[in-house]
């Protein structure tokens, strides 16, 4: 392992108050697996990983992590990292195969056993009701696109509160809405693989409305009180140039932060947003009443942050980049926006090609706090993917991720730099539990603190787990070199 950083080794000794919430994630199609068992339908990720060429390798989350059959297993990792919540998802096809009408009761019997082994443990479940896994029916009749599957969504959500109610301690309509819409019906990189850049839009407004009707939904059947969230992936935008790119960073910033948090937290859609994608539609779709119903009180915004992005005006000459942000991409996410480049700044880089700069959690984290200062906050994702091996030595199997390590020490620093700027961050989630399905990369990337053998399914904590249990227990920040499993 390489010496810590001058960086590290002043981070050394931050310390969080005690009710500050330890946990980590997963979500339900990258490690369930039994994807034609116990009544569960077919979703949006089973239709688009099993059509050629959508995912790397031909993956699908056929059998994943096998979390359906190994869940107890699973729940005692959670206990031994010594967690304080764990945030997972439902998957709705499991429930509902269909997206309507009768529940499937061992779907829902599986999720009862699940929550309650979690919180006789102590450990606190946080539910996503909306990981990505849309029931291939509502997809057919038109998916995030059409309207009605957001009135789907709420009764789902109604169904899920009366059937689980008191197991969960906070309710989490979406995650990632931006991915949903954008990947999905933007630039397809996504299920259900559609690149329709007015059906990208229209799904950004009906997941909106999913998230007010479900919130409303939950708090009627558990009461005002109930806890309700949602988790969006907020970009840190940064120009290239400050005098120059300032219009590509409102531009961005609009279409991947404004489109949520305006109509979510402020009643409103910005109007860079609807100047920028004015090419691609008038919006007619937002019907009077909406942002009413989209606004809705919430407990506590997730906040998902793996990296910053940098952005200039493209001036018209030469070849225009085709990097979206995330990695190139045929179809851009960016609907409307023909003027702006993606540039690739000089550092380290995970595996997934993102750029390693922990100071985009603290910028993000504050201005949230600034913009929106009643709002509590909470990390509900961060982590890092790297190319791990496992190593056996005196007869135990190891895994060294020395990079994982400074990666979430650094980002948890940040969180703490945040936290002293005056940002209400009241909890951090590690992504992910363990090694699962990344979605368009298959089996090949790593972000989980456990590794899962795919052959065999056997789960082994990596060092990154042992330095995560440290800071856990302690609620002091530990040098990136505590990773001794037996400390």
């Amino acid at each position: 392992m390489s010496a810590p950083t001058q960086a590290q080794g002043a981070a050394a000794g931050r310390t969080f108050p005690d009710d500050f919430v330890w946990g980590t994630a997963t979500a339900a199609y990258q490690i369930e697996g039994a994807a034609a068992e116990g009544g569960r339908g077919p979703s949006i990720w089973d239709t688009y990983s099993h059509t050629p060429g959508r995912t790397l390798g031909g993956d699908t989350g056929d059998v994943a992590d096998d979390h359906y059959h190994r869940w107890e297993e699973d729940v005692d990792h959670l206990v031994r990292l010594g967690m304080d919540a764990y945030r997972l998802s439902i998957s709705w096809p499991r429930v509902q195969p269909g997206g309507r009408g009768e529940l499937n009761a061992e779907g829902v019997a599986f999720y009862a056993r699940l929550l309650d082994a979690l919180r006789e443990r102590g450990i606190r479940p946080v539910v996503t009701l909306y990981h990505w896994d849309l029931p291939q029916e509502l997809e057919d009749a038109g998916g995030w696109a059409n309207r009605e599957t957001a009135y789907a969504f709420a009764e789902y959500a109604r169904h899920m509160a009366r059937e689980l109610g008191e197991r969960v301690d906070t309710w989490t309509t979406l995650n990632e809405p931006w991915c949903s819409a954008y990947l999905g019906y933007g630039s397809g990189v996504h299920a259900p693989g559609r690149t329709e850049p007015e059906a990208a839009l229209r799904a950004v407004h009906h997941l909106n409305l999913a998230h007010g009707l479900a919130s409303a939904a939950v708090r009627d059947v558990l009461g005002q009180d109930a806890r309700t969230s949602v988790t969006l992936n907020l970009h840190v935008v940064r120009p290239e140039d400050p005098d120059r790119d300032a219009l590509a960073v409102r531009r961005i910033e609009a279409l991947a932060n404004g489109a949520f948090l305006g109509p979510m937290l402020e009643g409103a859609y910005p109007q860079d947003l609807l100047d920028t994608t004015e090419s691609v539609s008038d919006w007619s779709f937002v019907q009077p009443g909406d942002l009413e119903l989209v606004r809705q009180p919430i407990s506590v915004l997730g906040v998902n942050y793996y990296s910053p992005v940098t952005v200039r005006l493209f001036d018209g000459t030469g070849e225009r980049s085709e990097d979206d942000g995330h990695g190139a991409s045929k179809h851009t996410p960016w609907i409307g926006v023909q003027d702006v480049e993606f540039v690739q700044v000089p550092g380290e880089r995970t595996a997934m090609g993102w750029g390693i700069d922990a100071t985009g959690m603290s910028d993000l984290l504050v201005s949230l706090a600034r913009r929106y200062p009643d709002v509590p906050l909470m990390v509900t994702e961060n982590g890092a993917a790297f190319d791990d091996e496992v190593t056996v030595e005196d007869g135990v199997r190891r895994v060294h991720d020395p990079r994982r390590v400074a990666y979430l020490h650094d980002h948890v620093a940040a969180v703490a730099d945040a936290r002293d700027a005056g940002a209400d961050v009241r909890g951090y989630f590690a992504w992910s539990l363990m090694d699962n399905f990344e979605w368009g990369y298959g089996y090949s990337r790593r972000f989980g603190l456990l590794h899962v053998d795919y052959d065999t399914l056997e789960r082994t904590w990596k060092d990154s787990a042992h330095w995560y249990r440290r800071l856990a227990a302690t609620g002091l920040l530990p040098a990136v070199t505590e990773v001794d499993p037996q400390a």
